[in-house]
């Protein structure tokens, strides 16, 4: 979801056969079709990263509220876990404005409990198929006293100065990577790309996996 509403096409891109005998290698042919400024963006400066030296990290720009965020969930959630050891696959909630941020605190907090594998997904489902409203600290508190959590505990965690600190440096990494809409993947701290910016959610993973080679030797 933009800051101005927006709709991802559902179109994927194939490709057709040259009939040429001797075919390219899936680098040269990705290289054809992905490109800077088309299928992606290179940042004029690159992002901060939490990587270890080495390693190529992918962030997952989302939003609790947002359909296309809940609808991307599965299908990050299944490359995640089969990206490569060389790949470091974090999530940042953002703050498109300032009543965003229940929800980054939110995630944070399951995130420093170790809870996101069991509670990230229900959190969608509460606001997408539930129907509920999870917008304000109070009504977060009282879903996630209902998942097991205990009310005091999850609320000094809630106000505490690392989920701070950590929802601060989510907002400036949106800013840092230009972002006006989600589900979005950053790259490296080089690049961006989203269903909207790639063609489709699928697809945009498909350029994630050819930028992460691209970032390889660049890897900081």
């Amino acid at each position: 979801m933009q800051r101005r509403e927006f709709s991802i096409s559902a179109a994927t891109l194939a490709v057709a056969a040259t009939g040429i005998s001797a075919l390219p290698s899936l680098a040269q042919a990705q290289a054809r079709v992905f490109q800077s400024g088309t299928d992606y963006l290179t940042l004029d400066k690159p992002a901060a990263t939490e990587a270890p030296a080495g390693m190529v990290e992918v962030v997952e720009f989302f939003w609790y509220n947002c359909p296309h965020c809940n609808a991307f969930e599965p299908m990050f959630d299944a490359w995640a876990k089969k990206a490569p050891k060389d790949v470091l696959v974090r999530r940042a909630p953002i703050a498109f404005r300032p009543d965003f941020e229940p929800q980054q605190r939110l995630y944070y907090v399951l995130e420093a409990m170790g809870k996101v594998e069991e509670l990230h997904k229900k959190v969608f489902n509460a606001i997408h198929v539930e129907k509920q409203t999870l917008a304000t600290a109070d009504q977060i508190t009282a879903w996630v006293e209902k998942q097991g959590i205990p009310k005091a505990k999850f609320a000094e965690m809630y106000n505490s100065f690392s989920v701070s600190t950590k929802v601060r440096k989510a907002t400036q990494l949106q800013d840092a990577y230009a972002l006006d809409g989600v589900p979005a993947l950053g790259i490296n701290g080089r690049y961006f790309t989203s269903g909207t910016q790639a063609k489709t959610l699928e697809r945009a993973l498909q350029v994630t996996d050819y930028l992460i080679g691209q970032s390889r030797g660049k890897a900081r």
